[in-house]
């Protein structure tokens, strides 16, 4: 059973091990696919008309497919490797280990946000930036610069306090904890975080970017304690809602699984810890 880790208590060789999978996936063009989908899903999910990966109720399912499609992706490369998450309510600056040299470098220089150390910088020919929303062919980021300060693990618990997971109109403007967590509304968890790391993160190619896969194992974890704090409040809506993914409706872009297979993560992985 794969097994979660938070990536601060990765050990060196670990992160070794997930860092060389990542550039394997890269150099065989395979990563650019997963930042493709991303981008079309971000591009084609409106508030007033179909919303799959966003804005919308399966944005967690989607999310939790999306991730263990490259989970097996990268495994296949390497079958050591799982995805480490980044707890931001924790390891909250410039300075956390995540942003080392010897994992994904640190935050771009002033000039261009260009990233400069680390095994993703253009310097060290690993990760080329092919699908973009501009010219630059490079990593960029410009963390704490767009927000100063990731979500507190107060506004964290104060998200995972409410009972509802999602309600009409099932889109940016719903209350509900999904709208909550993804951060259309209220104290702004999940969207704050892309936005605090800023460059490819703030757009629809922020796979581009190797620390969202760690922020989104993160957002999974989340709603993993969710689940298990109110267990009497499930996946909604259940059925006949136009433009969103009912409980056992198919997801796109996969057309063989529904909202309702992805409930319980245990089937699939486990975390290190609750």
């Amino acid at each position: 059973m794969t097994v979660r880790k938070n990536q601060a208590s990765l050990t060196t060789d670990e992160k070794r091990r997930f860092v060389d999978a990542l550039v394997q996936l890269k150099r065989s063009g395979r990563y650019d696919a997963f930042v493709t989908t991303h981008n079309a899903f971000i591009l084609g999910d409106t508030d007033n008309g179909e919303r799959t990966g966003h804005r919308s109720p399966s944005f967690l399912p989607w999310h939790r497919r999306f991730l263990l499609e490259f989970e097996r992706a990268l495994q296949s490369v390497d079958a050591s490797v799982a995805l480490p998450y980044w707890d931001w309510t924790a390891d909250r600056t410039t300075r956390s280990s995540l942003w080392a040299p010897d994992f994904l470098g640190g935050t771009g220089r002033s000039l261009d946000g260009r990233v400069m150390d680390g095994p993703f910088a253009a310097a060290a020919g690993n990760w080329p930036v092919s699908v973009r929303v501009d010219t630059r062919t490079y990593l960029r980021r410009s963390l704490g610069t767009g927000v100063r300060e990731l979500p507190t693990r107060a506004e964290v618990e104060s998200v995972l306090s409410m009972a509802t997971y999602d309600m009409a109109p099932w889109n940016s403007a719903s209350d509900g904890f999904r709208n909550h967590l993804e951060g259309w509304r209220g104290v702004n968890l999940h969207n704050r975080v892309h936005v605090w790391v800023g460059g490819q993160m703030g757009t629809g190619v922020s796979p581009n970017d190797p620390v969202f896969w760690l922020h989104h194992a993160y957002i999974d974890k989340l709603w993993a304690r969710w689940q298990r704090l109110h267990p009497d409040s499930g996946y909604v809506p259940v059925a006949g809602t136009p433009n969103v993914v009912d409980l056992n409706e198919t997801m796109k872009p996969w057309n063989d699984v529904r909202p309702s297979d992805l409930l319980d993560h245990t089937a699939f992985y486990t975390f290190d810890s609750d």
